[in-house]
């Protein structure tokens, strides 16, 4: 069977032990405790040399030091979710506005304990792993999918009444004869019978859920990894209104010269690339 997989296999070992080595990589744990194996492990648990071993893995694309994260939705309306958030994503609606609304808690503001060491040629930046803690705030952002320009404001909780707050601020900002769609995830507040009550008053206003264990699919959330991976993570802050500002400068800037987040995928290639990973995991022992 292996033969077949491995044209030019190396002769110096048997298919038994070739075989029980593949076996091993695939059906088996470390008797150690480890999670996972290695080449070290592999030659040790087999009595096939680390440089066989890592040759035979390479050649049958087994790459047990790693992994990837996995988590499938169990939303009962998964499919129509989907569909729904991606149909707004590809043909938006006329005479609307598509807002992915979301809340990022617990933002830390971060005092570095030693200055910066600036970048130079053959060197990267170096800044300290150790920091002083200073607070956290709450960051809420919307993110219009037509234009890329987004909506930041920081607050100290995160609560129904902050994310109202927030709604209204949206209400004053958009024109009075857009529909005003909102993507948001499922988290309580989005829920709440006051903010429900609010929109109920509020016909323009439309919200759409993204299926549990889906956040891959809400775009808002590529806006806080922008803010995050540019304007938060390598800064330091000495109080948490330093931060603010600091979020509220880099916002506005992102705001002059944006550009949109562009969504290609459709509901069917996404639904057709699901099949294709539950196919694999039925294949397996779960």
């Amino acid at each position: 069977m292996y033969d077949e997989l491995r044209p030019g296999k190396p002769r110096s070992i048997n298919d038994e032990r070739v075989a029980e080595l593949i076996h091993t990589t695939l059906h088996s744990k470390p008797t150690d405790g480890s999670t996972q194996w290695s080449i070290g492990t592999l030659a040790a648990e087999t009595g096939i040399s680390s440089t066989s071993v890592h040759r035979y893995i390479n050649l049958f694309g087994l790459q047990p030091h790693r992994s990837h994260s996995v988590k499938l939705s169990t939303d009962p309306f998964f499919i129509e979710k989907l569909r729904d958030i991606v149909g707004l994503y590809l043909n938006p609606p006329d005479k609307a506005l598509v807002l992915g609304v979301e809340e990022k808690s617990q933002v830390q503001a971060l005092e570095r304990t030693q200055a910066l060491l600036p970048m130079g040629f053959g060197y990267v930046e170096g800044v300290t792993h150790d920091s002083k803690r200073h607070g956290t705030t709450t960051l809420f952002a919307a993110l219009d999918l037509l234009t890329g320009q987004g909506l930041a404001q920081c607050k100290p909780r995160q609560r129904h009444q902050q994310f109202l707050g927030f709604l209204r601020t949206i209400e004053a900002a958009v024109p009075a004869d857009l529909d005003v769609h909102l993507i948001v995830d499922n988290y309580s507040t989005h829920k709440h019978p006051k903010l429900k009550a609010w929109l109920a008053a509020r016909p323009r206003w439309h919200l759409h859920f993204v299926p549990t264990y889906s956040s891959w699919l809400s775009l808002v959330e590529r806006f806080f990894a922008l803010i995050t991976s540019r304007a938060i993570r390598r800064g330091s802050f000495r109080s948490v209104r330093e931060l603010v500002q600091h979020i509220d400068h880099f916002v506005t800037h992102h705001n002059v010269n944006c550009k949109p987040f562009i969504w290609t995928a459709t509901a069917d290639s996404i639904l057709a690339k699901l099949e294709r990973l539950c196919a694999r995991i039925s294949g397996t022992a779960h």
